[in-house]
């Protein structure tokens, strides 16, 4: 596991690795638009559950639900990892 002052992006995570958003940025707004709208933002916790065999798609659970996203859509979220459960 890399230090907590590391960044990456959540498509850098691993399946079990936990992180914090920090950021979503993408020339996509509608993409922007529809993460924040699920309340990917800033301060959220997420987990990878999975990660399809090809790599693409990923299940993460954040907020307390689950959701897949692809390996380009989670490429633009950018998330601080950390150790530990998550408790939403």
């Amino acid at each position: 596991m890399e230090n907590k002052h590391s960044v990456t992006s959540l498509a850098g995570l691993r399946c079990g690795e936990k992180g914090i958003v920090l950021s979503v940025s993408s020339e996509n707004k509608i993409l922007c638009s529809k993460l924040l709208s699920m309340g990917i933002v800033a301060g959220t916790r997420i987990e990878v559950l999975a990660i399809a065999p090809f790599g693409d798609p990923i299940q993460i659970r954040a907020l307390g639900y689950k959701l897949s996203l692809r390996i380009n859509e989670a490429s633009t979220i950018e998330v601080r990892p950390e150790c530990g459960a998550i408790e939403n």
